[in-house]
């Protein structure tokens, strides 16, 4: 009968800390690539990831440094820097 008890508590702990609903919102990181490459053409330099943001780093052919932030839920540009190089 404890063990029962025990199995049973373990189980609801199990069920009621898991969350309820994949994020499935989220896009990938070639998503957030091809967004930028859309909005500044041009060689890609990297990706990283931060907390709630993609960022990623475009060369163009004119030499321009681009650094654009992607919001990781809704793939929208939360904004774009430019520098020359």
């Amino acid at each position: 009968m404890k063990t029962f008890f025990s199995s049973l508590v373990f189980a609801l702990l199990l069920v009621l800390n898991s969350p309820l609903y994949a994020d499935t919102k989220a896009i990938s990181k070639q998503q957030a690539v091809n967004i930028a490459t859309q909005a500044h053409p041009g060689r890609v330099l990297g990706v990283k990831k931060k907390s709630k943001t993609y960022q990623v780093k475009t060369l163009s052919e004119s030499g321009k440094l681009h650094v654009i932030n992607i919001d990781i839920n809704t793939g929208r540009i939360k904004s774009g820097k430019k520098s020359s190089r």
